[in-house]
């Protein structure tokens, strides 16, 4: 397998571009397209709020009901969410204005949005947008750098990533861009992450791969504790590698899942270390679990305990915070047997053994502590089970950007 640049038009056949239709942003893109020459096979997992934004349900139909997708439409700035029959015929407004400019079944083109809840989209910029961006469409690299821009909120940083790896002889590539910064707490969260691929393959495995990678990328994040109403993971596959359609559980389907898992880790990484304000990404490994159940559930209530977050802001070695997570996380452990390490480029410390503190250096702790990638491992010695989850540390800045979202 090899990373390579680019994001959702590294895979063959796949183009993109984006506007800037003023939806909500009066200096910035804020409409993408992302589009494939041929059709595509659809998967998509989707929010379990029970409030889901009008995108959201419009997806899930098609996903569920159209023979084919080719095109997906973002726009960045306006959720659609709580907006009624209202918000849900805009999604077919735009997929029918989308349709008529490239030439393709209003059945075939998905939709997204993200942004403030509650408000009515400005339908007549959104389909001003769509046209606009039609002739631009590229398949360069850049193409879908300039998209993933496009479709942030509060993110201060694009968010792609693209593998390759031979499948059946072919050269097969994944590539995908996502946006997340704040209501980050899947199943799944204010992100949007759109994945595209050259790979032939069915659309029941393409969806199996799918739905089961995400239990291991998005949904072991979190920023603020707050599941959205327009969570997406949308994932096309073109065929245009070349390759014999995969139709079975075998070495090539294993292949093209460990690439799509590098992609959505990869992705689901950059928007934990990107939440609103944060200074520093925060893993939480847990090892020696019973289960991996057990090593979810204990890993993230650490990343989601805003003790711990706000210790690792203030670059504090508070041990006793992650171990009262682990214990009302639900999962029964031996406190007494836990292991307690801190990582990071500046190196590796002990903190605790069999549950008890061991002598170390503040200081030390500290300079591991201030580096923007830092990562907690527990051992809790019950079997062979592990999990990682992610999240970030919790600063003043998150309060400010929230305290003023709307305006």
């Amino acid at each position: 397998m090899k990373r390579i640049e680019g994001g959702v038009t590294a895979a063959v056949g796949f183009l993109a571009a984006c506007t800037a239709a003023g939806i909500k942003y009066k200096d910035r893109e804020d409409m993408a397209l992302v589009f494939s020459r041929t059709p595509c096979r659809a998967a998509g997992t989707f929010t379990r709020n029970v409030v889901k934004a009008a995108p959201v349900k419009w997806d899930q139909k098609i996903v569920r009901e159209s023979e084919y997708a080719q095109a997906i439409v973002v726009n960045a700035g306006i959720a659609n969410a709580c907006t009624g029959k209202e918000g849900f015929d805009y999604c077919r407004e735009t997929a029918r204005t989308a349709s008529a400019a490239l030439k393709i079944p209003e059945e075939a083109v998905l939709v997204a949005s993200t942004g403030v809840i509650g408000m009515q989209l400005p339908i007549d910029r959104i389909k001003a947008g769509v046209e606009a961006m039609v002739p631009c469409l590229s398949e360069a690299l850049e193409g879908g750098t300039t998209a993933a821009r496009a479709i942030m909120t509060t993110d201060t940083k694009k968010k792609e990533a693209a593998v390759q790896v031979e499948i059946s002889g072919k050269t097969v590539t994944v590539g995908g861009m996502c946006k997340g910064s704040g209501m980050i707490h899947p199943d799944m969260c204010t992100m949007l992450a759109f994945v595209t691929t050259d790979l032939a393959i069915s659309r029941e495995l393409l969806q199996e791969a799918l739905s089961n990678d995400i239990k291991d990328t998005y949904n072991m994040i979190s920023v603020d504790g707050d599941t959205s109403t327009n969570d997406t993971v949308l994932l096309l596959a073109n065929g245009m590698a070349g390759n014999p359609e995969i139709t079975e559980k075998n070495q090539d389907y294993e292949t093209f899942c460990r690439a799509l898992n590098v992609v959505n880790e990869t992705l689901a990484k950059k928007m934990a270390g990107d939440g609103e304000g944060c200074t520093a990404l925060f893993e939480v490994k847990v090892k020696g679990a019973e289960s991996k159940e057990q090593a979810v559930t204990l890993s993230k209530a650490v990343i989601t305990s805003n003790l711990t977050k706000a210790a690792i802001f203030g670059h504090d070695a508070n041990w006793g915070r992650i171990l009262c997570a682990m214990g009302y996380s639900g999962a029964q452990f031996d406190p007494e047997k836990v292991d307690l390490f801190f990582e990071s480029e500046a190196g590796r410390l002990q903190i605790i053994e069999n549950g008890v503190a061991l002598p170390y250096s503040e200081e030390e702790a500290a300079r591991i502590l201030s580096e923007p990638e830092v990562t907690a491992i527990a051992d809790v010695k019950m079997g062979n089970a592990e999990a990682t989850a992610w999240g970030c540390d919790l600063t003043f800045d998150y309060v400010k950007i929230n305290a003023d979202y709307r305006s």
